[in-house]
């Protein structure tokens, strides 16, 4: 049977979370007011679990797709997951080391790199504001990986796309690249839930802001697309909301109707 449910996917950095990494107030109870109504939030994000296990307790989410769709968990169920080959993993390792490139490889449980102390590591994590991940450059020996970030600038990059044909590179940051299956994308992700809710695409709602949503903004019912968010994602929007550091998550889901102000005023009394 059909269900009438709404759900609605949020990426994280640039979107849920401001700039400085944080959450704003009005985005708190914006996904709350959510919850109350009974629509499904899940977080969307190319980051791996350990990298946002503690805003799952902050705002009460137990859904979320992982590592660009890799991953897929409803509700504390794990309902879909898509290692790398092991084989894969060992020559690209190989092709890092020898090029002197860090890696990070994410896995459902960790976040580890290649590398101590590599600039350009250093220089990403520093600004997602997360620490610097222990070295374990074995760790597809005992351990699936769903997602691995290759640092290197874009003319290096092209090296690893003309080694491993069927995989796709998806740049996140100006000094680092997800590489991923092909096909694998946030889009895959949402409709493993889709499919496992039996909820119809109109029903679905994303707000994004980068080039790793532009899939998830165009297979959704409602695509929101942040103020901030590049121009090409803006081009393909259903609707553009306010920056995340401008309470656009609350205005966004106030201007598609999924909320009322009735609906925030209860929580406002209550803070």
């Amino acid at each position: 049977m059909v269900s009438n449910k709404k759900i609605v996917f949020f990426d994280l950095d640039g979107t849920l979370m401001s700039r400085d990494k944080t959450i704003l107030e009005s985005s708190k109870q914006a996904l709350k007011a959510l919850q109350v109504k009974g629509v499904y939030t899940v977080i969307c994000t190319g980051r791996a679990p350990l990298m946002f296990k503690w805003l799952l307790e902050e705002l009460s989410f137990d859904s979320y797709i992982s590592m660009n769709g890799q991953h897929v968990v409803f509700e504390g169920k794990e309902i879909y997951s898509n290692p790398i080959k092991r084989e894969v993993l060992q020559q690209l390792t190989e092709v890092a080391e020898r090029n002197g490139h860090g890696l990070t490889y994410a896995t459902f449980e960790s976040f580890v790199t290649n590398v101590a102390a590599h600039p350009l590591v250093i220089g990403c994590t520093t600004r997602l504001k997360i620490p610097y991940p222990p070295v374990d450059s074995n760790i597809f020996l005992h351990s699936d990986v769903n997602q691995v970030q290759i640092y290197s600038n874009v003319e290096e990059t092209e090296e690893y796309m003309d080694i491993f044909k069927g995989y796709s590179f998806v740049r996140w940051d100006e000094s680092s690249v997800d590489m991923l299956p092909d096909g694998a994308s946030k889009a895959v992700g949402i409709q493993k839930i889709l499919d496992y809710l039996n909820i119809p695409i109109e029903n679905s709602y994303a707000f994004g802001d980068g080039l790793n949503d532009m899939q998830m903004i165009q297979s959704v019912g409602t695509g929101i697309v942040m103020e901030n968010g590049i121009a090409e994602l803006k081009e393909v929007a259903d609707v553009i909301t306010a920056s995340c550091d401008d309470d656009g998550i609350l205005k966004g889901l106030l201007e598609i109707g999924l909320l009322e102000e009735k609906d925030i005023s209860p929580l406002q009394k209550n803070n």
